[in-house]
C-alpha cells in the first residue's frame, strides 16, 4: 500500500514537471517567434479601421519597424521635398500615436511629456486627396480630421483638401501644400496656465510642443517618411482654416510624407567625424 502511494506521488511530481516544461518551453518558442518574425511591409498590414458616424477609428498603436531609436535619432532630419506619394493609413495612425497618444493604462499619461500632466494640445490632419491609402482601392478621405487620443481615432471636422490654404496661410511653404498630410498642433493655454501661471505660457506648452514634434521626427524616420516642423503662419488663417474653437492657438505645421530623397549616416562616420575634431 505504501508503494503504491509513494509511486503515485512520484508520478504526480513527473507529471507536474512536464507541465512546467511544456509550459515554458511553449512561452520560449512563442516568444523566439515573436522576436525572430519578420514585421511585414506597411501595404501589406491589416487596416482594422471603423467607421462611426463622422468618427474612424485607426489601427491600433503597435511596433512596427526594427529600427532602434540610436539609429532613429541618428537618421532624424528636417526633409522638405516630397514624392507624390500616398501614407497608408497604419502609418498615419503610428504618427498621431507617437505624437500625442496614450502610453500608461492606469494614469493615461502621453507619448509627450506635460507639466503636470495638463496636456494643454490639441491635434489635426489635414489630409490631401488621395493621400492615405487604407487598402488597394480605398482611400481616407480628404479632409481636416481632428485626433482623439483616449479612443486613438479621427473626427471629420470638414471634408475636401485644404492643404493649398494651409500652404497660403503658412507663407507659401512649398512643403506644407506637397505633403500628403499635415499635422497641426494647437494650444489651450488656460489648462496649463490656470496651475502654473506665466510660466506655462512662456515655457512649458512651448517645451511641450517641442517634445512632441521630436517624437514625430523620430516615428516618421522610424517608418522612411520625411517631415520638417513650420513655425511661420498666419495664426488666425490657420485657425479658420481648421474651424478650432477661438481658445486654441496655432503652434506648429508638421508636414509628412514619402522623401524624394533620403541620405542614412552611419555610426561609423560620425565616430570618424569626432575621432578626426579629437586630434
Amino acid at each position: 500500500m505504501i508503494k503504491i502511494e509513494l509511486l503515485a506521488h512520484v508520478i504526480g511530481i513527473c507529471l507536474t514537471i512536464a507541465i512546467i516544461v511544456y509550459i515554458l518551453a511553449t512561452y520560449f518558442l512563442a516568444s523566439r517567434g515573436a522576436q525572430l518574425a519578420p514585421t511585414p511591409p506597411l501595404h501589406e498590414q491589416p487596416s482594422e479601421i471603423r467607421r462611426v458616424g463622422d468618427r474612424i477609428y485607426l489601427p491600433l498603436p503597435r511596433k512596427i519597424t526594427n529600427v532602434s531609436v540610436e539609429e532613429a535619432i541618428l537618421w532624424r532630419r528636417s526633409i522638405r521635398e516630397y514624392r507624390q506619394e500616398p501614407l497608408t493609413i497604419l502609418q498615419l495612425s503610428m504618427l498621431l500615436w507617437a505624437a500625442y497618444g496614450v502610453t500608461d493604462t492606469v494614469w493615461g499619461f502621453r507619448a509627450s511629456p506635460s507639466a503636470g500632466a495638463t496636456y494643454p494640445l490639441e491635434v489635426y490632419v489635414v489630409v490631401g486627396e488621395k493621400c492615405v491609402v487604407i487598402d488597394n482601392k480605398t482611400y481616407l478621405e480628404a479632409g481636416i480630421y481632428k485626433y482623439d487620443v483616449y479612443t486613438h481615432s479621427l473626427r471629420l471636422v470638414k471634408k475636401g483638401d485644404f492643404r493649398e490654404e494651409l500652404y497660403r496661410a503658412a507663407l507659401h511653404q512649398d512643403w506644407v501644400r506637397d505633403a500628403a498630410i499635415n499635422i497641426v498642433i494647437t494650444a489651450v493655454f488656460e489648462r496649463t496656465t490656470r496651475i502654473y501661471g506665466e510660466r506655462g505660457a512662456v515655457r512649458y506648452v512651448p517645451m511641450e510642443v517641442g517634445h512632441l514634434g521630436q517624437n514625430v521626427y523620430l516615428m516618421a524616420t522610424a517608418m522612411g517618411l520625411g517631415t520638417v516642423v513650420v513655425g511661420a503662419f498666419y495664426d488666425n488663417e490657420v485657425v479658420k482654416i481648421l474651424s478650432a474653437p477661438l481658445e486654441e492657438v496655432p503652434m506648429y505645421i508638421i508636414p509628412v510624407g514619402v522623401p524624394k530623397t533620403l541620405r542614412k549616416t552611419s555610426f561609423e562616420e560620425i565616430q570618424n567625424f569626432i575621432e578626426r575634431n579629437r586630434r
